[in-house]
């Protein structure tokens, strides 16, 4: 693990909320990569997915573990609790809200839910880093609502 990205506070949450939506755990004793490589979809790997599919129970997990890792974060940005909502039909179309007290911080629709993935661990990173960053100027915007 001499890779730098798995000593970020987002790929340490990631591994953190994986393993805490593992109730069977399959994930005990595996390391880092081996439970974040599902996240990783390589070109290759997304072009083996159909177009039009059901989103599977562990593609499930890693939606939520995404969103609520980046929950965390807010949280331990802002000192406020930040609650995640996902909302998906069984089709792999919903929605997902992060609140901080009456604040919708983030908000976003979901399409396709069962291609979840992200071309690399840097890129995933980067995008909850573009969203914590977007949540936490909306709470410095809106302070009185979010601290409600």
């Amino acid at each position: 693990m001499s890779d730098p990205i798995f000593e970020t506070d987002f790929i340490k949450e990631m591994l953190r909320q994986l393993r805490a939506l593992d109730s069977y755990g399959t994930w005990d004793g595996q390391p880092a990569e081996a439970i974040l490589a599902p996240l990783v979809l390589t070109k290759e790997r997304k072009a083996e997915i159909p177009l039009v599919g059901d989103p599977d129970e562990e593609t499930l997990s890693r939606v939520k573990a995404f969103y609520n890792a980046i929950a965390v974060l807010i949280e331990k940005e802002c000192g406020m609790m930040a609650v995640p909502l996902v909302h998906l039909t069984h089709e792999g179309f919903g929605r997902v809200l992060i609140s901080v007290g009456k604040l919708i911080v983030l908000d976003r629709t979901l399409r396709d839910v069962h291609r979840f993935g992200f071309e690399s661990l840097s890129k995933a990173k980067t995008e909850a880093d573009k969203y914590l960053s977007v949540a936490l100027e909306i709470i410095g915007k809106y302070p009185d609502v979010a601290g409600m």
